[in-house]
């Protein structure tokens, strides 16, 4: 099963371009697709649930649809859970 690393991020944020970069190194090691979702865009577009769920705690790693971390990328955590 192929798993999706997603980042919730906004333009602007420090914390979550570092986020990307470190995430965007590990998709090139680990071979996972990493989407990144601007959460301001995403409201602007409509979809205002992951802006009022997630726009407090900005970055945020969602593996495969779920919560993984916040704020910053649990590097150890995510190996393991993207090998097991």
């Amino acid at each position: 099963m192929d798993r999706q690393v997603e980042l919730l991020t906004r333009e602007g944020c420090s914390l979550c371009a570092a986020a990307a970069a470190q995430l965007s190194e590990l998709a090139s090691e680990l071979g996972f697709a990493l989407a990144v979702t601007d959460v301001d865009a995403a409201a602007a577009s409509g979809d205002t649930a992951l802006r009022a769920e997630y726009g407090d705690r900005l970055p945020v790693v969602l593996l495969d649809g779920a919560e993984h971390s916040y704020w910053e990328v649990d590097e150890p955590r995510l190996r393991a859970d993207l090998a097991s």
